[in-house]
């Protein structure tokens, strides 16, 4: 009963100015109820709550309905007790297939024009910087010209692919750092993802980010395309991925020497916050340190 009125509230709050918070954690509950109940006692616990929020507007019934899909995948995942990288990766994807879903039927049934809404959107901002700057002499310099903002639009659309991608990953990650230790506390264990000296990637990653760069270099001057939206997307994720090899790398590197891991957690922050430190990543992949580390230490 607490985790139903708890995901009444945070469908409830879409309503209020915290929706940009709450959304990253409506996933939760629905997770909760659908791996500890059963499927008629989940769906006892989900129809009043779609009554009320429908009540409101029917618009959050499909706002709920869009969130609960993720929630029923991962929920079962949990329940067939599967790796916590596979429930990540079943949970990331079924959040970015809606993602592109809505996009698709947004442009295709509906004529959403995104460059249009993105150009809007800017436009709305650049007209608020200029009224700011009547009153203020700092914002008063700053002038951004229509071509300007066309070019800005036409940047934002092209990242949109690794905004999608990011998006999808945090809020299933987020959704199983929060749901795995609850679930284990009613006594429900589910698997837990490896320990973070264990995190590598495959060496293929190293031909991808080559491959990202070839890319770089024959279309990155280019206006348009879908090759420059490839190459826009594809390096920026690999390097993410790079540093998340880098962390598992400094991690190893702790435990091996023993230090204590609130080294590790140090060393991890200029990793995330700074540009270049996933180069490490890339030679902890090209090269096996953590095999000659481990035989330097015998």
């Amino acid at each position: 009963m607490a985790w139903s009125i708890a995901y009444l509230l945070l469908l409830l709050s879409l309503s209020t100015p915290l929706l940009l918070i709450t959304t990253l954690f409506m996933i939760i509950p629905a997770v909760v109820l659908f791996t500890t109940l059963s499927t008629k006692q989940f769906i006892l616990h989900l129809v009043p709550i779609l009554l009320i929020v429908g009540l409101i507007t029917p618009f959050y019934i499909l706002i709920a309905v869009y969130f609960l899909i993720p929630a029923l995948v991962m929920g079962r995942w949990y329940k067939k007790r599967a790796s916590a990288m596979s429930t990540l990766v079943a949970g990331m994807v079924t959040i970015l297939g809606e993602f592109l879903l809505i996009l698709l039927v947004s442009t295709t049934l509906f004529q959403f024009d995104l460059y249009n809404y993105v150009y809007d959107v800017l436009q709305t901002y650049t007209d608020w910087l200029a009224s700011m700057g009547a009153s203020n002499p700092l914002l008063s310099e700053i002038t951004i010209t229509s071509d300007q903002i066309g070019k800005m639009s036409q940047l934002t659309i092209q990242v949109i692919p690794m905004t999608l991608i990011l998006s999808a990953f945090m809020m299933a990650v987020i959704t199983h750092s929060i749901v795995r230790p609850i679930l284990n506390s009613m006594e429900y264990a589910v698997p837990r993802l490896k320990p973070a000296r264990e995190w590598r990637l495959s060496r293929a990653f190293i031909w991808y980010y080559l491959l990202g760069v070839v890319l770089s270099l024959f279309f990155g001057g280019a206006d348009s395309g879908f090759m420059l939206m490839i190459s826009a997307n594809l390096l920026p994720l690999l390097q993410i991925a790079f540093k998340i090899q880098t962390i598992g790398f400094l991690f190893f590197l702790v435990y091996e020497r023993k230090w204590s891991k609130i080294v590790a957690l140090l060393l991890a922050i200029p990793v995330i916050a700074l540009p270049g430190f996933w180069i490490i990543g890339v030679v902890d992949l090209a090269f096996p340190l953590r095999e000659l580390m481990k035989k330097s230490k015998r």
